[in-house]
């Protein structure tokens, strides 16, 4: 279903540490401490935030060190909201803002989980893969064994 203008309210904005949480729990992604929050949304370059009467339902960031490399995280959105095209639109102007303020040469880059990578190809992002493969580790989590 296309984007509706008439029922969301889309800004750009970093959403509020609350929402924030609550929209990476409820869109399952990983949940954030409230400490982790408040440091993470510092670092926002850019965010989107729609709004269902009022609440916020979906929302997107840019962080990254403004010139060279830049990640486009927190693409979250309530489930009873999926499927009227708000990520769609968020991704659409969290690019827009890209195109204008990221330098020629920057590296933009995402974690594409399930689906959602069908979404970032048609902006043309691509796996990296053979040539990279994206790595992690969470802190707080089980510890790694080394060999």
């Amino acid at each position: 279903m296309p984007f509706d203008p008439s029922r969301y309210a889309i800004t750009a904005e970093t959403p509020a540490i609350a929402d924030f949480r609550r929209l990476r729990a409820v869109s399952g992604l990983s949940p954030k401490t409230q400490d982790a929050a408040e440091r993470g949304l510092l670092g926002t370059l850019h965010a989107v935030l729609v709004r269902f009467e009022g609440r916020a339902v979906a929302m997107g960031r840019v962080i990254g060190d403004g010139g060279c490399f830049f990640q486009i995280v927190d693409m979250a959105v309530e489930p009873e909201h999926q499927g009227q095209g708000l990520g769609k639109r968020i991704f659409a102007d969290l690019m827009d803002w890209l195109h204008a303020h990221a330098p020629e040469s920057a590296y933009v880059s995402l974690i594409a989980d399930g689906n959602a990578r069908h979404l970032y190809a048609q902006f043309g992002f691509e796996p990296v893969m053979p040539a990279s493969i994206g790595m992690a580790l969470r802190i707080g989590g089980r510890t790694p064994q080394a060999s």
